[in-house]
């Protein structure tokens, strides 16, 4: 089934194709920002009804050497019979397109990365016919965004980081300082990369914690069924100091760190928003309720 982390952790390349750098770094290419990068049908569909798609498909041509054309395939397990498509895939363009063709793969966990390398042979006896080796964008090469300040500049680099490491034991430090850089948008701006993130983490963890990130960073997205749609559809109207202690609890909660009554207390009764705002930070990292109010 495709799911809406699987769409856009492939399709965040057609439209933000920066997001490759760390792929263009590793081969020695030119960067993505120095390219002409188009993107291509994915059908690779010859004799209906069998119908073979690749994720993404684009082109590039470089601003030094030859043009070559890039497939992104988003996986998220390990697939039976999926090397033997991506080697169709890859024969297919090579052939249609008469250009040399480089298959990422997009995987947020080790494991599954580990296998997406292959190589996926066809081979008979000791003798093999054809080799896939896919290049991995893994939680191994793509690089954990930890600064505010990248965030502003390189917006799809950090989404797409955030995805790909939403697995990681650092998922909710990684969150919060996304949605920390996010403040420095504009409201169209932040809209837009929220709903990115919140589509691309649906059926990970890390989507509940972004759930409560989110009210610091944007407001109503419609027609995705995001937070901030439920938000205004339901007609809610906590006060800003309410929610965010409401929102440092639940990140507690389901960090699983115990919260104690009197603590839950202290919490819902306090009204000052840079007091709420720093132990929400806190939250994201703390390993006990007293690391909130720490140097206080």
């Amino acid at each position: 089934m495709v799911t809406s982390t699987h769409e856009t952790s492939h399709r965040i390349f057609q439209d933000h194709p920066e997001v490759l750098t760390p792929a263009f770094e590793a081969l020695g290419l030119p960067p993505p920002a120095k390219a002409t990068i188009e993107a291509l049908t994915p059908d690779a569909t010859e004799i209906k009804p069998l119908e073979r798609r690749v994720d993404t498909v684009l082109k590039v041509e470089p601003s030094e050497g030859d043009s070559f054309l890039i497939a992104v395939e988003a996986q998220t397990a390990r697939t039976r019979g999926k090397g033997s498509s991506w080697s169709y895939y890859v024969a297919y363009l090579r052939a249609k397109f008469d250009l040399p063709v480089l298959l990422v793969a997009v995987c947020r966990d080790r494991r599954t990365a580990s296998w997406a390398a292959g190589p996926f042979e066809c081979r008979v006896g000791t003798w093999t016919t054809q080799s896939t080796r896919p290049f991995v964008l893994g939680p191994d090469n793509v690089p954990e965004i930890t600064d505010e300040s990248v965030v502003a500049r390189q917006p799809a680099m950090a989404t797409f980081s955030a995805i790909v490491h939403s697995e990681s034991e650092n998922a909710a430090a990684i969150l919060g300082m996304l949605a920390r850089g996010m403040r420095s948008f504009d409201k169209a701006t932040a809209k837009y990369w929220c709903e990115w993130l919140e589509v691309g983490l649906e059926d990970t963890p890390a989507r509940e914690t972004w759930r409560e990130l989110e009210k610091m960073v944007a407001t109503y997205f419609p027609g995705r069924g995001t937070l901030f749609e439920e938000t205004y559809l339901e007609g809610k109207a906590e006060g800003k100091a309410e929610g965010k202690a409401e929102s440092i609890i639940s990140v507690l909660e389901k960090r699983g760190i115990p919260v104690p009554e009197a603590t839950r207390d202290r919490i819902t009764s306090c009204t000052d928003l840079d007091t709420l705002t720093l132990w929400f930070d806190r939250s994201l990292t703390a390993t006990t309720v007293e690391d909130l109010f720490t140097e206080e």
